[in-house]
């Protein structure tokens, strides 16, 4: 793995799976398949567009960075898991 992306190593693993989380959260919400589809590559396009060229600019603030960024996952991470509750619930009654 490249150099500069070791201290990004760990927000892109998690960040990956909370985009699954997230497109999974979609599908479970009937959301036309092929308008998700066009979304989630837009967003992947973009945020392989920002980490090519924004990654020597972000290495001073890396540590903030993973710090938001974790927190953001975390707070998704939350939130999908309060929306998946009442399912749940009402799945074991």
């Amino acid at each position: 793995m490249s150099s500069e992306l070791k201290n990004f190593s760990a927000l892109l693993i998690f960040g990956n799976i909370e985009n699954l989380i997230l497109a999974a959260q979609g599908v479970a919400a009937a959301v036309n398949p092929l308008i998700l589809a066009c979304l989630s590559l837009t967003a992947v396009v973009f945020w392989i567009l920002i980490g090519t060229f924004g990654t020597r600019l972000a290495m001073k603030y890396a540590r903030y960075i993973n710090f938001i960024g974790g927190l953001a996952i975390f707070i998704l991470g939350i939130q999908a898991m309060a929306q998946a509750f009442p399912g749940m619930m009402a799945f074991f009654h």
